[in-house]
């Protein structure tokens, strides 16, 4: 089955067979029919099953017929998380659309100078890239009309909610016609996603396709345990001096890490550069481009990039640092194998790291095969046990046995009992009461003072209250013999 089966008109069909389409993806078979009907759609798929296509293409369809209300503005808005998914969906378009003649593609996203976007959107066009951010400053400042405006589309909208724009969304939804069409494509429809579903979809159809747990057949995951800092960073030169690495994507937690492993991998010799959020737009299109080019050999990244970088010849995704949430792994693998081609994501995992390990792999439902360097084997396996197991103490006490948190603790012996042995007499107990009061009244000599009474004063030695403040206290003159003839020099 070819494009132009699925109801495309021929000029679109066409520019998707120049890309390099020839049949459409599972998700593209299921949303473009849907979406050409007019419908309401909320479509989960995995990273690289097609989905800019499956909402793109039918957007352009649209395009072809004259527009109902005469106005200025976008007929189609793109919602993005990041900056380099809305290059890659505006990169996308043009190519999808170049055999129209009314589909201009615009995109508004931060890092990028406010005259260059005011230009752009001062001249006519039809199809809105932008992230929530951007969008929300160009429509505060008057510049954006949506009069006209005929489909809403999220992508990657469970990642938007990650990173806080719950609230810019609402607010430009409801800046939106109500008669429009919406286009929801999220990795996982679930919790406050579906929430937000239900207040923006007007009877939604729903496609599940290739989901996040879904096996990644065509990527072989690997897993290299490391004993410390030095020997992973050891396991990643050896992964990279392969021969079969064409080109490869490394991930770190840190825009800092990301910076420094830069520089050492320089130094090593390796073709390397960072990608992350401190860098202006242009130079992380700048970077970007040389990656597609083929003149950047391996790429340092943060998150920031898991979701916005399409590259057919990256062979590897190397997880330096292990995500922290689970999700996040499955877009960071999904940078490799695109198109339906075969890729290699490779982790690398300290002992601390058992637990993120043992996550990902019960969120992907699969296991990561351990595998060693030649060289650079490590001295010890990870632990089988994420917890430890209850069993005997040395007191002869079990672990997991004891009070919980906010429990009563038992009192045995009544009211003031010590709790546990070496605990001290509780302070109101008759015994301990006495003992603690005797114990005060012989801290000073006199009678004991009520509160607000100011402390006697004494002239003798060691009196309470001792010497006020500039007095010398008795007896101090005779205990150290004063040397003759020497007199402080205040000029010295």
């Amino acid at each position: 089955m070819d494009f132009s089966s699925l109801g495309l008109s021929e000029p679109i069909a066409q520019a998707v067979l120049e890309a390099g389409y020839t049949e459409p993806t599972p998700v593209q078979l299921a949303a473009i029919p849907a979406a050409l009907a007019g419908k309401d759609l909320v479509v989960s798929s995995r990273t690289g099953s097609g989905k800019t296509a499956a909402f793109m293409l039918p957007s352009l369809q649209r395009l072809t017929a004259e527009p109902t209300i005469k106005a200025r503005g976008p007929r189609v808005l793109v919602l993005t998380p990041t900056r380099e998914l809305a290059v890659q969906v505006t990169d996308a378009t043009k190519r999808y659309g170049k055999n129209l003649r009314y589909a201009k593609a615009v995109s508004v996203v931060g890092g990028m100078p406010y005259p260059v976007q005011n230009k752009l959107l001062s001249a006519p066009y039809e199809i809105l890239v932008a992230t929530p951010g951007r969008l929300m400053d160009q429509m505060n400042r008057g510049r954006i009309d949506f009069g006209r405006l005929e489909i809403l589309i999220l992508d990657e909208a469970d990642r938007m909610l990650d990173m806080g724009f719950v609230d810019d969304i609402e607010a430009i939804c409801a800046a939106l016609p109500k008669e429009r069409q919406t286009l929801f494509f999220s990795a996982t429809l679930d919790g406050q996603v579906a929430r937000m579903m239900q207040r923006l979809l007007k009877d939604p159809e729903r496609i599940e396709i290739a989901t996040a747990q879904t096996r990644h057949d065509n990527i072989e995951q690997r897993l290299l345990v490391a004993d410390d800092i030095g020997h992973k960073h050891r396991l990643l030169d050896g992964i990279l001096r392969d021969v079969a690495v064409d080109q490869a994507i490394v991930f770190t937690a840190t825009k800092r890490d990301a910076d420094a492993l830069t520089l050492s991998l320089e130094a090593q010799g390796h073709s390397v550069a960072a990608l992350h959020g401190d860098m202006n737009q242009r130079m992380r299109t700048r970077t970007l481009d040389q990656l597609r080019r083929g003149h950047l050999r391996v790429l340092i990244a943060t998150d920031v990039a898991a979701r916005g970088i399409d590259v057919r010849r990256i062979s590897h995704v190397i997880n330096y640092d292990l995500p922290k949430v689970a999700a996040d792994y499955v877009h960071r693998i999904g940078r490799t194998g695109r198109g339906g081609d075969t890729g290699v994501a490779i982790s690398l995992a300290e002992r601390r790291d058992v637990r993120l390990v043992r996550a990902i792999e019960r969120y992907t439902r699969q296991t990561m095969a351990v595998h060693t360097l030649p060289g650079l084997e490590p001295r010890a396996s990870l632990p089988t046990e994420e917890r430890r197991p209850a069993g005997p103490r040395r007191d002869g006490r079990s672990f997991g046995n004891g009070p919980r948190f906010g429990d009563r603790r038992p009192r045995e012996g009544g009211f003031g009992a010590p709790r546990f042995e070496g605990d001290r007499p509780a302070r109101d107990s008759r015994e301990g009461g006495h003992a603690h009061r005797a114990a005060g009244d012989a801290r000073h000599d006199g009678p004991r003072r009520s509160f607000g009474q100011p402390a006697p004063r004494s002239d003798a030695r060691g009196g309470f209250g001792g010497a006020r403040f500039g007095e010398r206290p008795a007896g101090r003159a005779d205990s150290r013999p004063r040397r003759e003839g020497r007199t402080f020099d205040r000029d010295r």
